[in-house]
């Protein structure tokens, strides 16, 4: 991890186009602005966490919900 002392008003540059400013320095807290390209997505780290977790539990499946959706499709498919 790089470790940079930085003051409000002083950024940093990561790659040719993303560019974090500290905007200010308030109670013990630090606020940032990033400029990074549109197509590029930034989320706060908890935000980012949650989203890898609901991706995940996505994933998981029931093997009796497969059975059912199973039955679902074939009755359909007996209908027509």
């Amino acid at each position: 991890m790089l470790v940079l002392t930085r003051k409000a008003g002083e950024g940093i540059i990561i790659g040719d186009d993303i560019k974090i400013t500290v905007v200010e320095l308030k109670g013990g807290g630090v606020r940032i602005g990033i400029d990074a390209p549109r197509e590029m997505k930034v989320h706060r780290q908890e935000v980012f966490e949650k989203i890898k977790q609901e991706n995940k539990e996505a994933t998981q499946w029931n093997i009796a919900d497969l059975n059912e959706l199973s039955t679902l499709l074939n009755a359909g498919r007996k209908e027509k």
